[in-house]
């Protein structure tokens, strides 16, 4: 009693110091800091906690403002007056004080009172956590999210309770959606209701996100451990193991005992022949002659003859582990204590995985259709000009070039991203197109039915048009730049997403499938060119000029290219080779599908889609061979369906 009396009146002297010198009252902050003092002064991340756990339980206005500075190193202890302070620097060595319950000036000391509070990384970090608290219940709902940020970066029991009480309280429908999944997180972690921790588990046992199965897995994690005797009643155990059974080898049981230091190390071979060569005396070791030590008997006499003496230690036989191993029982056991939340962790876990392998099937479906579609529409022009006239035109993949050109040109004349793109639509459907009919009338015409001569002539014209291309733009790769609209992309779940880029080709992929069937089915154009393919001569007989029909037809295929190359464009890099990298799977989507059909196309992207995407998912880090294998199967395919997927009925069938 009497030592607390006189404490008191220390306490109460300095007190009336510092009203000498500061002419400053002791507020509540300052007494809650004084409370503390020796904990503050030692700043020892072991004693600390009490000190800083007392200013956020003080819930003064000044705690947050005292606790940034404490963290930042700017609090100053004032040693005539036992007080804390803020202190700045003035000149030379003396520093103005300013008092944190007022925040007002209170005098101005020289540096030599002073001693300066230096927290250690550890002690600052307890401090940002308890800042955490105030920020999660700040007035502005950026700094309540960036309190929730903090904890779900360094998450710890010590926030799951103010955490909790500020869920009620949150106004902001996301915020508190997204205060009320990382409380059951944390509940799941550090909770001390297994109840709860059950509950919270169930909850989020749909949930795909990589933080809930972060939470999960430490419970199910199993340690082997060796008992002697019975294995405790009060530990959770997993599954007992009997060595030599379900893969736990008499080996491994054994290792395990010797790592916890309950029966000797085995004696490796290396270790037994150091050991020999160590103790080596007149030619002998361990009254065996150096020249029998070849033999592996001679090295384990000898070795044990050392052992007998005390020199090295005993090898363990086999009669040694199995009585070893008798004397124990082994167990799995699980880190977390509580049964009941092991059981529902495993169980969330496997719905979990269900639910993230069928999640990864959709994603996988759905980069195979964007893949699917972008053969499509790279292939949908040239379905025109081979399928439909029979026409190898190896430089189909450059009209896909000059397209995505064209999109980057108007770009560069029109800022505006989104305008830019509805000019440069049309824009690429007009050059390509009048590309395409210039080709037709200075060479096709004059090698019809003449496929490799066609197949050199536009094998010589890509390798022109790429050097042209490289000349105008140069080797470097060009930007393409989508509307910021097309930004981002759509985020079904943690696992499955796609961009929005992928969609809206998809679209434009469907658009064009649709104005295709159109022209073919509704236009004089179409009626024309499905007489001309059928039977060219009979068309003539009938009235259509079948030169106009190809010449149309070819640019109509080409300019149908250059729309492909501006969606193309957007999400590939925009260079002089950018045709060469589809001519391959164009030709093979054609074909595959069913040369001179527009429903075969459609079925050969998707299929060549499909399998591509397959391959890779079964061969990851290799994309070449996964080409190389589909390559190889759309060979095989073809030698069993040589007319693709769908054949072409009728007359024109058999021509």
């Amino acid at each position: 009693m009497r030592t607390h009396v006189l404490a008191a009146l220390m306490v109460l002297v300095s007190a009336l110091m510092t009203l000498a010198q500061t002419d400053s009252p002791v507020g509540p902050m300052q007494i809650v800091l004084q409370d503390h003092k020796e904990a503050v002064l030692k700043s020892s991340r072991k004693t600390i906690g009490p000190a800083i756990d007392a200013v956020v339980a003080s819930k003064l206005p000044q705690a947050r403002a005292m606790l940034n500075t404490w963290q930042s190193k700017d609090m100053w202890h004032h040693k005539p007056s036992g007080l804390f302070y803020q202190a700045q620097k003035v000149e030379g060595k003396t520093y103005r004080l300013i008092d944190f319950d007022t925040g007002e000036v209170v005098g101005e000391v020289d540096k030599g009172d002073l001693k300066q509070i230096k927290p250690n990384s550890g002690i600052r970090a307890m401090i940002a956590t308890a800042l955490v608290r105030f920020q999660l219940e700040d007035p502005d709902p950026l700094m309540r999210a960036k309190g929730l940020t903090g904890i779900e970066r360094a998450p710890n029991a010590s926030l799951l309770e103010p955490l909790v009480a500020s869920v009620e309280s949150e106004t902001d429908p996301d915020l508190k959606a997204r205060k009320a999944r990382l409380a059951k997180l944390l509940t799941i972690s550090f909770g001390d209701d297994d109840l709860a921790r059950v509950a919270a588990i169930e909850e989020l046992s749909g949930d795909l996100g990589v933080d809930v199965r972060g939470a999960l897995n430490p419970l199910v994690t199993k340690v082997t451990r060796a008992f002697e005797g019975d294995i405790p009643a009060d530990l959770n155990v997993a599954q007992t193991r009997v060595p030599g059974r379900d893969e736990f080898t008499k080996a491994a049981a054994y290792q395990l005992l010797v790592d916890a230091e309950k029966a000797p190390a085995l004696i490796s071979d290396d270790q037994l022949r150091s050991s020999l060569s160590a103790h080596i005396d007149g030619g002998q070791v361990g009254g065996v002659p150096i020249a029998q030590l070849s033999d592996a008997d001679a090295r384990v006499r000898a070795y044990a003859a050392l052992a007998a003496t005390g020199k090295v230690p005993p090898l363990v036989s086999e009669a040694d582990i199995d009585s070893s191993l008798q004397a124990f029982s082994f167990a799995d056991v699980y880190a977390e204590t509580s049964p009941a939340v092991t059981q529902a962790a495993e169980a969330a876990l496997t719905k979990i995985s269900t639910r993230v392998s069928l999640s990864q099937t959709a994603d996988l479906t759905l980069d195979a259709l964007s893949l699917a579609s972008i053969y499509f529409l790279a292939a949908i022009g040239l379905a025109i000009t081979f399928g439909v006239m029979g026409v190898i035109n190896m430089a189909h993949g450059e009209f896909i070039m000059m397209g995505a050109y064209t999109g980057y040109v108007v770009q560069q004349l029109v800022p505006n991203h989104t305008v830019s793109i509805i000019v440069a639509v049309p824009l690429a459907f007009a050059v390509t197109f009048a590309a395409g009919v210039v080709l037709e009338r200075l060479v096709i015409r004059w090698l019809y039915n003449r496929p490799l001569e066609t197949l050199l002539a536009t094998f010589g014209i890509s390798i022109a048009l790429q050097q042209l291309a490289k000349n105008i733009f140069g080797t470097q790769a060009r930007p393409l730049t989508a509307p910021g609209w097309l930004d981002g992309a759509l985020v079904l779940n943690p696992v499955i997403s796609i961009s929005y880029i992928r969609i809206a080709i998809f679209v434009l992929a469907l658009i064009f499938l649709g104005v295709f069937l159109y022209i073919m089915k509704r236009t004089r154009l179409g009626l024309e060119t499905r007489a001309v393919t059928q039977n060219s001569r009979m068309a003539g007989a009938m009235g259509i000029n079948p030169g106009r029909v190809n010449m149309l037809t070819f640019g109509l295929g080409s300019g149908i290219a250059g729309i492909a190359g501006v969606a193309i464009g957007l999400f590939a890099k925009v260079t002089s080779e950018l045709g060469s990298d589809y001519i391959v799977q164009s030709f093979m989507t054609v074909v595959v599908g069913g040369v001179g059909n527009i429903w075969g196309t459609l079925a050969g992207a998707a299929m060549i889609g499909f399998l591509q995407k397959g391959i890779e998912w079964m061969n990851p880090s290799n994309t070449l061979a996964a080409q190389t294998y589909m390559i190889i199967f759309i060979i095989i395919f073809i030698q069993f369906r040589p007319r693709g997927i769908i054949a072409l009925k009728g007359r024109a069938a058999g021509d």
